[in-house]
Protein backbone atom coordinates (compact mmCIF):
# COMPACT_ATOMS: atom_id res chain seq x y z
CA UNK A 1 0.00 0.00 0.00
CA UNK A 2 1.31 3.54 -0.81
CA UNK A 3 2.33 5.95 1.49
CA UNK A 4 0.25 9.01 2.32
CA UNK A 5 2.07 12.18 -0.27
CA UNK A 6 2.98 14.51 2.66
CA UNK A 7 4.99 11.03 4.43
CA UNK A 8 8.54 11.16 5.33
CA UNK A 9 10.22 8.55 3.44
CA UNK A 10 11.19 5.10 4.95
CA UNK A 11 14.12 4.86 6.76
CA UNK A 12 16.50 2.39 8.81
CA UNK A 13 18.60 3.19 11.52
CA UNK A 14 21.60 1.55 9.42
CA UNK A 15 21.25 5.15 7.94
CA UNK A 16 22.02 3.38 4.19
CA UNK A 17 18.51 5.29 2.92
CA UNK A 18 19.16 8.93 2.59
CA UNK A 19 16.53 11.61 2.65
CA UNK A 20 17.08 14.00 -0.70
CA UNK A 21 14.98 16.25 1.12
CA UNK A 22 16.73 16.37 3.72
CA UNK A 23 20.32 16.05 2.63
CA UNK A 24 20.13 19.24 0.86
CA UNK A 25 19.16 21.71 3.08
CA UNK A 26 22.02 23.72 4.61
CA UNK A 27 22.80 23.69 8.37
CA UNK A 28 21.76 27.45 8.32
CA UNK A 29 20.80 27.99 11.98
CA UNK A 30 17.95 29.53 11.71
CA UNK A 31 15.07 28.80 13.79
CA UNK A 32 12.59 29.04 11.21
CA UNK A 33 11.70 29.44 7.76
CA UNK A 34 8.98 32.19 6.02
CA UNK A 35 6.59 31.10 4.69
CA UNK A 36 5.80 30.93 0.57
CA UNK A 37 4.30 33.93 -0.36
CA UNK A 38 1.78 33.86 -2.92
CA UNK A 39 2.19 35.20 -6.29
CA UNK A 40 -0.11 38.07 -8.08
CA UNK A 41 -2.80 36.57 -8.94
CA UNK A 42 -2.77 33.70 -6.18
CA UNK A 43 -4.40 33.48 -3.02
CA UNK A 44 -3.24 31.14 -0.44
CA UNK A 45 -4.88 30.09 3.16
CA UNK A 46 -1.15 28.99 4.35
CA UNK A 47 -0.12 32.64 4.73
CA UNK A 48 -2.98 32.82 7.41
CA UNK A 49 -2.45 30.14 9.28
CA UNK A 50 0.33 26.96 9.17
CA UNK A 51 -1.25 23.95 7.81
CA UNK A 52 -0.78 20.94 10.05
CA UNK A 53 1.11 17.96 8.85
CA UNK A 54 0.29 14.79 11.05
CA UNK A 55 3.48 13.42 12.51
CA UNK A 56 4.29 10.23 13.80
CA UNK A 57 7.26 9.46 15.77
CA UNK A 58 9.04 6.86 15.31
CA UNK A 59 10.28 4.59 18.96
CA UNK A 60 13.66 4.92 19.82
CA UNK A 61 15.68 3.80 22.84
CA UNK A 62 18.78 4.72 24.48
CA UNK A 63 19.51 6.61 27.70
CA UNK A 64 17.01 9.63 27.35
CA UNK A 65 14.46 7.36 26.36
CA UNK A 66 14.66 5.35 29.22
CA UNK A 67 14.44 8.94 31.53
CA UNK A 68 11.69 9.47 30.12
CA UNK A 69 9.66 6.06 30.78
CA UNK A 70 10.56 6.22 34.29
CA UNK A 71 9.88 9.97 35.40
CA UNK A 72 6.22 8.75 33.27
CA UNK A 73 6.43 6.12 35.44
CA UNK A 74 7.20 8.11 39.24
CA UNK A 75 4.74 10.94 38.22
CA UNK A 76 1.55 8.68 37.45
CA UNK A 77 2.32 6.75 41.01
CA UNK A 78 2.41 10.29 42.67
CA UNK A 79 -0.74 11.68 40.42
CA UNK A 80 -2.60 7.90 40.71
CA UNK A 81 -1.18 6.98 44.62
CA UNK A 82 -1.81 9.63 46.50
CA UNK A 83 -5.05 10.66 46.68
CA UNK A 84 -5.76 6.61 47.85
CA UNK A 85 -3.33 7.48 50.88
CA UNK A 86 -4.64 7.73 54.25
CA UNK A 87 -3.74 9.79 57.09
CA UNK A 88 -5.42 10.17 60.64
CA UNK A 89 -7.84 7.75 59.29
CA UNK A 90 -8.64 10.50 56.07
CA UNK A 91 -7.54 11.03 52.97
CA UNK A 92 -3.71 12.43 52.80
CA UNK A 93 -4.12 15.05 50.51
CA UNK A 94 -7.90 16.20 49.85
CA UNK A 95 -8.27 20.13 48.96
CA UNK A 96 -12.19 19.96 50.20
CA UNK A 97 -13.35 23.11 48.50
CA UNK A 98 -16.69 22.82 50.28
CA UNK A 99 -15.98 22.57 53.72
CA UNK A 100 -12.60 25.44 52.92
CA UNK A 101 -9.67 23.14 54.52
CA UNK A 102 -6.79 21.86 52.46
CA UNK A 103 -5.40 18.63 54.41
CA UNK A 104 -2.18 18.03 53.31
CA UNK A 105 -0.75 14.85 55.04
CA UNK A 106 -0.41 16.42 58.64
CA UNK A 107 -0.70 19.75 57.49
CA UNK A 108 -4.46 21.59 57.49
CA UNK A 109 -4.85 24.82 55.54
CA UNK A 110 -7.74 27.16 55.78
CA UNK A 111 -8.50 30.04 53.70
CA UNK A 112 -6.86 32.37 55.73
CA UNK A 113 -3.63 30.18 55.11
CA UNK A 114 -3.94 31.68 51.19
CA UNK A 115 -0.43 33.26 51.58
CA UNK A 116 1.39 30.16 51.70
CA UNK A 117 -0.53 29.23 48.14
CA UNK A 118 1.13 32.49 46.93
CA UNK A 119 4.57 31.46 48.22
CA UNK A 120 4.45 28.50 46.95
CA UNK A 121 3.47 29.69 43.33
CA UNK A 122 6.67 31.53 43.37
CA UNK A 123 8.70 29.40 44.28
CA UNK A 124 7.68 27.33 41.53
CA UNK A 125 7.75 29.83 38.89
CA UNK A 126 11.43 30.45 40.59
CA UNK A 127 12.47 27.18 40.23
CA UNK A 128 11.06 26.94 36.18
CA UNK A 129 13.45 29.96 35.78
CA UNK A 130 16.50 28.26 37.71
CA UNK A 131 15.81 25.29 35.69
CA UNK A 132 15.13 26.66 32.24
CA UNK A 133 18.44 28.82 32.76
CA UNK A 134 20.50 25.71 33.56
CA UNK A 135 19.39 22.84 31.07
CA UNK A 136 16.27 24.15 28.75
CA UNK A 137 12.75 22.70 28.99
CA UNK A 138 13.45 20.12 30.88
CA UNK A 139 10.43 20.23 32.62
CA UNK A 140 8.69 20.41 29.69
CA UNK A 141 10.74 17.05 27.98
CA UNK A 142 10.44 14.87 31.33
CA UNK A 143 7.31 16.16 33.84
CA UNK A 144 4.77 18.00 31.72
CA UNK A 145 1.47 16.47 31.85
CA UNK A 146 1.12 17.25 28.20
CA UNK A 147 4.30 15.21 27.66
CA UNK A 148 3.47 12.40 29.94
CA UNK A 149 0.20 11.85 28.36
CA UNK A 150 1.26 12.35 24.63
CA UNK A 151 3.95 9.57 25.92
CA UNK A 152 1.49 7.15 27.21
CA UNK A 153 -0.46 7.56 24.33
CA UNK A 154 1.70 6.98 21.81
CA UNK A 155 3.35 3.67 23.20
CA UNK A 156 -0.57 2.66 23.30
CA UNK A 157 -1.02 3.36 19.40
CA UNK A 158 2.75 1.77 18.71
CA UNK A 159 1.70 -1.30 20.42
CA UNK A 160 -1.47 -1.45 18.88
CA UNK A 161 -1.00 0.07 15.69
CA UNK A 162 2.79 -0.51 15.50
CA UNK A 163 5.81 1.36 14.39
CA UNK A 164 6.04 4.76 12.44
CA UNK A 165 5.92 3.06 8.99
CA UNK A 166 3.29 0.51 9.82
CA UNK A 167 1.15 3.56 11.66
CA UNK A 168 1.46 5.85 8.64
CA UNK A 169 0.54 3.17 5.98
CA UNK A 170 -2.26 2.14 8.15
CA UNK A 171 -3.61 5.67 7.76
CA UNK A 172 -3.46 5.95 3.64
CA UNK A 173 -5.22 2.79 3.70
CA UNK A 174 -9.07 2.62 2.28
CA UNK A 175 -11.18 2.05 5.85
CA UNK A 176 -11.66 -1.67 6.17
CA UNK A 177 -12.80 -3.96 8.86
CA UNK A 178 -8.73 -4.70 10.30
CA UNK A 179 -8.33 -0.57 10.19
CA UNK A 180 -11.69 -0.56 12.55
CA UNK A 181 -10.99 -2.91 14.73
CA UNK A 182 -7.16 -1.23 15.52
CA UNK A 183 -8.49 2.37 15.89
CA UNK A 184 -11.38 0.97 18.18
CA UNK A 185 -8.94 -0.45 20.17
CA UNK A 186 -6.53 2.35 20.28
CA UNK A 187 -9.70 4.76 21.00
CA UNK A 188 -10.62 2.69 23.73
CA UNK A 189 -7.67 2.17 25.77
CA UNK A 190 -7.25 5.98 25.35
CA UNK A 191 -11.03 6.67 26.57
CA UNK A 192 -10.53 4.74 29.42
CA UNK A 193 -6.78 6.19 30.74
CA UNK A 194 -8.34 9.60 30.65
CA UNK A 195 -11.58 8.76 32.12
CA UNK A 196 -9.40 6.92 35.04
CA UNK A 197 -7.34 10.54 34.73
CA UNK A 198 -10.47 12.80 35.22
CA UNK A 199 -11.74 10.19 38.28
CA UNK A 200 -8.37 10.57 40.05
CA UNK A 201 -8.16 14.49 39.27
CA UNK A 202 -11.67 15.00 40.76
CA UNK A 203 -10.50 12.55 43.45
CA UNK A 204 -8.24 15.52 45.00
CA UNK A 205 -11.17 17.41 45.52
CA UNK A 206 -13.69 14.77 47.02
CA UNK A 207 -13.09 11.54 48.83
CA UNK A 208 -11.76 9.68 46.52
CA UNK A 209 -13.05 6.27 48.07
CA UNK A 210 -16.74 7.84 48.42
CA UNK A 211 -16.43 9.00 44.76
CA UNK A 212 -15.68 5.73 43.75
CA UNK A 213 -18.48 4.36 45.39
CA UNK A 214 -20.95 6.96 43.77
CA UNK A 215 -19.03 6.31 40.48
CA UNK A 216 -19.99 2.31 40.39
CA UNK A 217 -23.86 3.39 42.33
CA UNK A 218 -24.46 6.18 39.13
CA UNK A 219 -24.93 8.26 42.09
CA UNK A 220 -22.29 10.87 40.84
CA UNK A 221 -23.24 14.20 41.08
CA UNK A 222 -23.74 16.38 38.60
CA UNK A 223 -21.01 19.26 38.90
CA UNK A 224 -18.62 15.68 39.83
CA UNK A 225 -19.73 14.27 36.93
CA UNK A 226 -19.00 17.10 34.12
CA UNK A 227 -15.92 17.89 35.95
CA UNK A 228 -14.83 14.31 35.77
CA UNK A 229 -15.95 13.92 31.93
CA UNK A 230 -14.32 17.18 31.01
CA UNK A 231 -10.87 16.05 32.26
CA UNK A 232 -11.22 13.15 30.89
CA UNK A 233 -11.94 14.41 27.15
CA UNK A 234 -8.95 17.09 27.60
CA UNK A 235 -6.73 14.52 28.35
CA UNK A 236 -8.38 12.52 25.43
CA UNK A 237 -8.03 15.32 22.92
CA UNK A 238 -4.61 16.84 24.23
CA UNK A 239 -2.86 13.60 24.49
CA UNK A 240 -4.02 11.85 21.60
CA UNK A 241 -4.96 14.41 19.14
CA UNK A 242 -3.29 18.02 19.42
CA UNK A 243 0.07 16.71 21.05
CA UNK A 244 2.25 19.17 19.62
CA UNK A 245 0.01 21.52 18.89
CA UNK A 246 -0.20 21.86 22.40
CA UNK A 247 3.48 22.76 22.83
CA UNK A 248 3.28 25.04 19.97
CA UNK A 249 0.67 27.35 20.24
CA UNK A 250 -0.99 26.28 23.68
CA UNK A 251 1.72 26.56 25.90
CA UNK A 252 2.92 30.12 26.78
CA UNK A 253 6.74 28.67 28.41
CA UNK A 254 7.60 28.05 24.65
CA UNK A 255 7.17 31.80 23.58
CA UNK A 256 9.19 33.32 26.98
CA UNK A 257 11.54 30.73 27.30
CA UNK A 258 14.05 32.71 25.10
CA UNK A 259 14.27 35.15 28.00
CA UNK A 260 15.80 32.45 30.49
CA UNK A 261 18.24 30.67 27.76
CA UNK A 262 21.55 32.20 27.01
CA UNK A 263 24.35 30.81 25.63
CA UNK A 264 25.94 28.71 28.62
CA UNK A 265 22.56 27.25 28.97
CA UNK A 266 22.64 23.29 28.00
CA UNK A 267 20.05 22.64 24.94
CA UNK A 268 19.87 20.29 22.45
CA UNK A 269 22.23 20.97 20.03
CA UNK A 270 23.40 20.04 16.43
CA UNK A 271 27.33 20.23 15.83
CA UNK A 272 27.49 22.02 12.84
CA UNK A 273 31.13 21.88 12.49
CA UNK A 274 31.21 18.36 12.72
CA UNK A 275 28.00 17.05 10.79
CA UNK A 276 28.79 19.39 7.50
CA UNK A 277 28.00 18.89 5.03
CA UNK A 278 25.78 16.39 4.96
CA UNK A 279 25.45 13.59 2.71
CA UNK A 280 24.84 9.57 2.27
CA UNK A 281 27.57 7.40 2.23
CA UNK A 282 28.07 3.45 2.65
CA UNK A 283 29.30 2.18 6.11
CA UNK A 284 32.72 1.60 4.70
CA UNK A 285 33.55 5.13 2.53
CA UNK A 286 36.21 7.30 3.95
CA UNK A 287 33.42 10.86 4.62
CA UNK A 288 36.90 12.63 4.52
CA UNK A 289 38.00 11.70 1.23
CA UNK A 290 34.31 12.21 0.14
CA UNK A 291 34.53 15.82 1.95
CA UNK A 292 31.53 14.87 4.02
CA UNK A 293 30.80 15.88 7.71
CA UNK A 294 29.80 12.85 10.16
CA UNK A 295 25.96 13.83 9.20
CA UNK A 296 24.29 10.93 6.91
CA UNK A 297 21.54 12.61 6.25
CA UNK A 298 18.89 9.61 7.56
CA UNK A 299 16.71 12.35 9.06
CA UNK A 300 16.34 10.21 11.79
CA UNK A 301 16.52 12.60 14.37
CA UNK A 302 13.53 14.47 12.71
CA UNK A 303 11.42 11.02 12.84
CA UNK A 304 11.71 10.26 16.06
CA UNK A 305 11.36 14.21 17.56
CA UNK A 306 7.77 14.38 19.07
CA UNK A 307 7.22 17.73 17.49
CA UNK A 308 8.39 17.27 14.23
CA UNK A 309 11.36 19.83 14.03
CA UNK A 310 14.86 19.13 12.65
CA UNK A 311 17.45 20.10 14.98
CA UNK A 312 19.74 20.78 12.65
CA UNK A 313 17.98 23.83 11.55
CA UNK A 314 19.46 25.20 15.33
CA UNK A 315 17.31 25.74 18.38
CA UNK A 316 13.65 26.58 18.28
CA UNK A 317 11.38 27.33 20.71
CA UNK A 318 9.45 24.08 19.55
CA UNK A 319 11.77 21.77 20.89
CA UNK A 320 10.91 20.76 24.24
CA UNK A 321 14.43 19.19 25.35
CA UNK A 322 13.53 15.39 25.35
CA UNK A 323 16.21 14.09 23.42
CA UNK A 324 15.29 11.54 21.63
CA UNK A 325 16.90 12.98 18.59
CA UNK A 326 20.12 12.26 20.72
CA UNK A 327 19.65 8.58 21.15
CA UNK A 328 18.48 8.40 17.18
CA UNK A 329 21.53 9.80 16.40
CA UNK A 330 23.78 7.80 18.59
CA UNK A 331 22.44 4.44 17.15
CA UNK A 332 23.51 6.03 13.65
CA UNK A 333 26.54 7.37 14.75
CA UNK A 334 27.52 3.14 16.18
CA UNK A 335 26.15 1.41 12.86
CA UNK A 336 28.88 3.91 11.37
CA UNK A 337 31.39 3.63 14.19
CA UNK A 338 31.49 6.90 14.41
CA UNK A 339 31.68 8.88 17.57
CA UNK A 340 28.91 9.70 19.41
CA UNK A 341 27.42 13.41 20.33
CA UNK A 342 26.74 14.55 17.02
CA UNK A 343 23.91 15.78 19.05
CA UNK A 344 23.80 16.43 22.62
CA UNK A 345 22.84 18.19 25.46
CA UNK A 346 25.56 21.26 25.74
CA UNK A 347 25.68 24.89 25.48
CA UNK A 348 26.07 27.34 22.27
CA UNK A 349 29.71 28.70 24.10
CA UNK A 350 30.91 24.90 24.59
CA UNK A 351 29.74 24.24 20.67
CA UNK A 352 31.64 27.52 18.99
CA UNK A 353 34.32 27.53 21.84
CA UNK A 354 35.03 23.87 21.46
CA UNK A 355 35.07 23.78 25.55
CA UNK A 356 35.48 20.60 27.41
CA UNK A 357 32.62 19.06 29.33
CA UNK A 358 34.28 20.31 32.90
CA UNK A 359 34.57 23.99 31.57
CA UNK A 360 31.34 24.31 30.19
CA UNK A 361 29.99 22.61 33.38
CA UNK A 362 31.60 25.59 35.59
CA UNK A 363 29.71 27.98 33.06
CA UNK A 364 26.70 27.26 34.74
CA UNK A 365 27.05 29.05 37.81
CA UNK A 366 27.17 32.09 36.54
CA UNK A 367 25.44 35.36 38.04
CA UNK A 368 21.89 34.52 36.67
CA UNK A 369 21.79 30.74 38.12
CA UNK A 370 23.38 32.39 41.48
CA UNK A 371 20.86 34.58 41.74
CA UNK A 372 18.27 32.43 41.05
CA UNK A 373 19.36 29.59 43.71
CA UNK A 374 19.92 32.47 46.36
CA UNK A 375 16.61 33.33 46.32
CA UNK A 376 14.84 30.59 45.81
CA UNK A 377 17.53 29.20 48.71
CA UNK A 378 15.95 32.03 50.87
CA UNK A 379 12.04 31.49 49.77
CA UNK A 380 11.91 27.73 50.57
CA UNK A 381 13.77 28.56 54.05
CA UNK A 382 11.26 31.19 54.64
CA UNK A 383 8.23 28.59 53.78
CA UNK A 384 9.36 25.71 55.49
CA UNK A 385 10.01 28.24 58.62
CA UNK A 386 6.62 29.70 58.31
CA UNK A 387 5.09 26.38 58.32
CA UNK A 388 7.04 24.68 61.31
CA UNK A 389 5.76 27.62 63.47
CA UNK A 390 2.97 28.06 62.18
CA UNK A 391 0.53 28.46 64.97
CA UNK A 392 -2.09 26.30 65.57
CA UNK A 393 -4.95 28.65 67.26
CA UNK A 394 -6.15 31.19 64.87
CA UNK A 395 -8.62 34.10 66.13
CA UNK A 396 -9.80 37.43 65.00
CA UNK A 397 -12.21 39.92 67.09
CA UNK A 398 -14.95 41.02 65.50
CA UNK A 399 -16.93 44.44 67.56
CA UNK A 400 -20.56 43.63 67.81
CA UNK A 401 -21.95 46.93 65.76
CA UNK A 402 -25.22 46.81 66.85
CA UNK A 403 -24.24 48.00 70.15
CA UNK A 404 -21.20 49.79 70.98
CA UNK A 405 -21.71 50.48 74.64
CA UNK A 406 -24.47 50.12 77.06
CA UNK A 407 -24.92 50.52 80.80
CA UNK A 408 -25.56 47.09 82.57
CA UNK A 409 -27.30 46.73 85.73
CA UNK A 410 -26.27 50.41 86.68
CA UNK A 411 -23.32 48.81 87.77
CA UNK A 412 -21.23 48.06 84.52
CA UNK A 413 -19.96 49.60 81.03
CA UNK A 414 -20.22 46.41 78.65
CA UNK A 415 -18.86 46.23 75.38
CA UNK A 416 -20.31 43.02 73.13
CA UNK A 417 -17.53 40.97 70.41
CA UNK A 418 -17.39 37.94 68.42
CA UNK A 419 -14.69 35.89 68.29
CA UNK A 420 -13.78 33.92 65.32
CA UNK A 421 -11.82 30.89 66.76
CA UNK A 422 -10.44 28.18 64.46
CA UNK A 423 -8.20 24.69 65.88
CA UNK A 424 -5.95 24.07 62.99
CA UNK A 425 -4.67 21.03 64.41
CA UNK A 426 -6.51 17.48 64.41
CA UNK A 427 -6.73 17.30 68.60
CA UNK A 428 -8.95 18.41 70.29
CA UNK A 429 -8.26 21.77 71.99
CA UNK A 430 -9.89 23.70 75.03
CA UNK A 431 -9.17 27.97 74.93
CA UNK A 432 -9.64 30.44 77.46
CA UNK A 433 -10.46 34.41 76.91
CA UNK A 434 -9.04 37.50 78.69
CA UNK A 435 -8.47 40.98 78.41
CA UNK A 436 -6.59 43.15 79.67
CA UNK A 437 -6.05 47.73 79.45
CA UNK A 438 -3.51 50.20 80.34
CA UNK A 439 -6.49 52.60 80.96
CA UNK A 440 -9.55 50.60 82.18
CA UNK A 441 -9.11 48.77 85.90
CA UNK A 442 -11.35 45.75 86.39
CA UNK A 443 -11.76 44.16 83.44
CA UNK A 444 -14.10 41.20 83.29
CA UNK A 445 -14.82 38.43 80.34
CA UNK A 446 -17.80 36.69 80.30
CA UNK A 447 -19.22 34.17 77.66
CA UNK A 448 -20.41 30.34 77.31
CA UNK A 449 -17.76 28.09 79.14
CA UNK A 450 -19.20 25.00 77.51
CA UNK A 451 -17.86 26.58 74.42
CA UNK A 452 -14.58 26.49 75.35
CA UNK A 453 -13.74 22.88 74.12
CA UNK A 454 -12.78 22.72 70.57
CA UNK A 455 -13.26 19.95 67.94
CA UNK A 456 -10.37 19.44 65.46
CA UNK A 457 -10.17 21.37 62.90
CA UNK A 458 -12.83 22.73 63.43
CA UNK A 459 -13.97 26.71 63.65
CA UNK A 460 -16.67 28.70 66.34
CA UNK A 461 -18.13 31.91 66.29
CA UNK A 462 -17.59 32.56 70.40
CA UNK A 463 -19.89 35.60 71.56
CA UNK A 464 -18.26 37.18 74.13
CA UNK A 465 -18.96 40.54 76.81
CA UNK A 466 -15.80 42.78 78.27
CA UNK A 467 -17.52 44.60 81.31
CA UNK A 468 -15.58 47.32 83.37
CA UNK A 469 -17.28 48.83 86.20
CA UNK A 470 -18.87 52.06 85.82
CA UNK A 471 -17.22 53.96 88.56
CA UNK A 472 -14.09 53.28 86.92
CA UNK A 473 -14.83 54.08 83.60
CA UNK A 474 -13.51 56.37 82.11
CA UNK A 475 -15.51 58.33 78.61
CA UNK A 476 -14.46 57.62 75.24
CA UNK A 477 -11.95 55.27 73.58
CA UNK A 478 -9.93 52.58 75.45
CA UNK A 479 -7.50 50.21 73.55
CA UNK A 480 -7.75 46.68 74.94
CA UNK A 481 -6.07 43.53 74.64
CA UNK A 482 -7.70 40.02 74.13
CA UNK A 483 -5.92 37.42 74.55
CA UNK A 484 -6.75 33.80 74.27
CA UNK A 485 -4.69 30.42 75.29
CA UNK A 486 -4.99 27.27 74.23
CA UNK A 487 -4.71 23.52 75.84
CA UNK A 488 -3.61 20.63 73.80
CA UNK A 489 -3.70 20.16 70.27
CA UNK A 490 -0.96 18.85 68.43
CA UNK A 491 1.76 21.51 68.91
CA UNK A 492 0.77 22.00 72.98
CA UNK A 493 -0.80 25.45 74.08
CA UNK A 494 -1.31 28.89 71.80
CA UNK A 495 -1.30 32.09 72.94
CA UNK A 496 -3.05 34.42 71.01
CA UNK A 497 -2.98 38.42 71.33
CA UNK A 498 -5.67 40.69 69.48
CA UNK A 499 -6.13 44.26 69.90
CA UNK A 500 -9.26 46.15 70.06
CA UNK A 501 -11.33 48.94 71.08
CA UNK A 502 -13.43 49.40 74.46
CA UNK A 503 -16.03 52.57 74.09
CA UNK A 504 -17.41 54.05 77.02
CA UNK A 505 -20.59 56.42 76.08
CA UNK A 506 -20.13 59.79 76.47
CA UNK A 507 -23.79 60.37 78.12
CA UNK A 508 -23.19 58.71 81.35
Amino acid sequence: MNAPPNAPPKTSLDASVPNPSRSATPASGASWRPAPQPQLGETSDETLYEVRRKIYPRSVTGAFSSWRVWLVILTQLIYYGTPWLQWNSRQAVLFDLGARKFYIFGLVMWPQDVIYLAVLLVISALSLFLFTAIAGRLFCGYACPQTVYTEIFMWIERHVEGDRIARIRLDGEPWSLRKVRLKAIKHTLWILIALWTGFTFIGYFAPIRELGREVLNFTLGPWQAFWMLFYAFATWGNAGFMREQVCKYMCPYARFQSVMVDRDTYVVTYDVGRGEPRGSRSRKADRHEAGLGDCVGCSICVQVCPTGIDIRDGLQYECIGCGACIDACNQVMDKMEYPRGLIRYTSENAMRKSLSTTDARKRLFRPRTIIYTLIWMVMVAGFVGSLAMRTPLKVDIIRDRGALGREVEGRWIENVYRLQIINTTEAPMRIRVQAESADLKGLTVEYDTAAESLAPTSNRLLPIRIRVPIDDAKQGTHKIDVTVTSEGGEQGGAHIRQSTSFIVPRNL
